[in-house]
């Protein structure tokens, strides 16, 4: 095989993953965006995640700033040199994070030193299966953390919120998917898919429930009782109201597949694969003797290109209703937001992750952050000829991480008003009052929309965590966010939970004998 022809057949894979989503998922969010009401959050939401969509197939550049873990699944013809292929799966790897197509991802477990590479004991995740086919199947999916974090597994028989009972047959099981759904809110980026899988051990299920997230979004699944499933848990995770991001609306859940295994009779293992909207997944097929992409996956009818953006101007929402942050903020002017408002910011903004919140939580800040911005973000960053810093891809990172520390900090340093999405809890939102601060959702996974409203980066401080985890000073303009927690009290994210846990509770009785 020839080495170098496999290692750009792997980078050209890597990088049309992270920055150019398949035909089916396209298919999918228009689907989506064309079944929810014109002029809601939710309706803004799609139009900006359509938007970024585009802008990334423009830019080639990562869709999301969090390329995720890779997972790398390998079907190899019988005497193909599995370990050849691992080497080229690592040296592409570090040319496509070195290129700015993925942010280096890989973090040692007990130092928290970042490798700098994606690479790392046990990353990139590769599986190998052999099959009597002469080509190579090579197939990756970057899944990224904040819907990592939503996935869930359940052991049958349990008691489930708003569901009651789950017992271990095909209602229960049903229930599980539907409370799944439920738990992960906004936090996983909704709208998202969702893979299951019934049975097997701990581990062996998620890797079921994993492996349905490589089938096609438009698929029809063989076993009738979970075609049913499949379809029942279409109809009806819509009508819970969690909408796009989580703002409440039409569209919560854009694929469901379901898998199933034999189990030993004492163990019922229900297993939940979320994945966000920037569903990135792809494959090819590769000449087992020269290496070359003979043909890629996921390709095939409709590819929707999304030409429907309008620039930086920010979608569905009339510039008249848009309110203007710049920081420094007053007390005053944050008391006056109050949740559903859309701001735009010009002007200064810190990121602010994991290790920052634990390092402000024991030491002086850098920066005087009095009346400041804290934007929950690791950025994708590139660094000039001239050691000059560029923002590559800068959406949000899931918030709730933060919420040990959120609310003590904002009080300590005098901060405002704090970026993410998913929201956050009752801690924060007691700080939020006591102090005078909001909290504001972006837009999940929209890294190059808002990349494009940095105008540049300014500085960077405590780059010894990495560059997700560095705080970084940047100036923008136009960057725009939804208030859904004020200091009055006020949060969308706990008002939406109750309301859909309510609407979950419809779904109590039983539907599958």
């Amino acid at each position: 095989m020839n080495s170098s022809n496999l290692e750009n057949s792997l980078y050209d894979l890597i990088v049309e993953t992270s920055t150019n989503l398949p035909k089916d998922v396209r298919r999918a969010i228009r689907k989506g965006k064309d079944q929810e009401n014109a002029g809601t959050r939710s309706a803004m939401s799609l139009a900006t995640i359509t938007q970024n969509i585009q802008m990334a197939d423009e830019n080639v550049s990562p869709i999301c700033q969090d390329t995720g873990l890779p997972t790398f699944k390998i079907k190899t013809p019988i005497g193909v040199n599995q370990i050849k292929i691992k080497e080229a799966v690592h040296k592409a790897m570090v040319r496509a994070t070195k290129d700015g197509k993925m942010r280096p991802n890989s973090v040692d477990s007990l130092t928290g030193e970042n490798s700098g590479d994606n690479l790392g004991i046990g990353l990139p995740v590769i599986k190998f299966e052999q099959w009597e086919k002469e080509e190579i199947d090579i197939r990756l999916i970057l899944k990224g953390g904040g819907c990592e974090n939503k996935n869930i597994q359940y052991s049958l028989p349990c008691e489930l919120d708003g569901l009651g009972r789950a017992g271990r047959d095909l209602d229960g099981i049903r229930k599980c998917i539907m409370h799944s759904i439920y738990q992960a809110q906004g936090q996983g980026c909704s709208a998202g898919f969702i893979g299951v899988g019934i049975g097997g051990d701990r581990s062996s299920g998620y890797d079921l429930a994993k492996e349905q997230l490589f089938r096609s979004a438009e698929d029809v699944n063989p076993n009738e009782d979970l075609k049913k499933l499949e379809e029942y848990i279409m109809k009806n995770a819509n009508d819970l109201g969690i909408g796009t991001m989580g703002f409440g609306g039409e569209t919560t859940l854009l694929g469901c597949k379901i898998g199933v295994m034999h189990r030993i009779p004492a163990s019922f293992f229900v297993s939940v694969a979320y994945n966000c909207w920037a569903f990135r997944r792809l494959g090819i097929t590769v000449d087992a003797e020269t290496g070359s992409i003979l043909d890629w996956l996921y390709q095939e009818g409709e590819k929707i290109e999304f030409k429907d953006g309008n620039g930086k101007e920010t979608p569905s929402i009339e510039s008249s209703k848009l309110i203007t942050l710049k920081a420094p903020i007053t007390e005053q002017k944050i008391r006056s937001l109050k949740v559903g408002d859309v701001v735009t910011i010009d002007g200064m903004m810190y990121t602010g992750r994991d290790a920052i919140h634990k390092y402000l939580s024991d030491h002086d800040s850098p920066v005087d952050l009095n009346g400041q911005i804290i934007y929950h973000c690791g950025p994708v960053m590139m660094k000039d000829e001239n050691g000059s810093w560029h923002v590559k891809a800068a959406g949000p990172t899931t918030s709730i991480r933060e919420e040990p520390y959120q609310g003590d900090i904002m009080k300590k340093f005098g901060i405002r008003a704090v970026i993410g999405k998913g929201g956050m809890g009752p801690k924060t939102l007691d700080a939020l009052k006591e102090h005078g601060g909001v909290y504001l959702n972006a837009i999940g996974g929209a890294a190059q929309y808002y990349a494009d409203c940095i105008q540049r980066v300014e500085g960077v401080d405590l780059t010894q965590f990495g560059i997700p985890e560095a705080m970084w000073h940047l100036k923008v303009k136009g960057f725009t966010a939804v208030v859904t927690m004020d200091s009055h009290g006020s949060s969308l994210h706990r008002d939406i939970n109750q309301t859909s846990l309510q609407k979950l509770a419809k779904h109590k009785e039983k539907v599958f004998n």
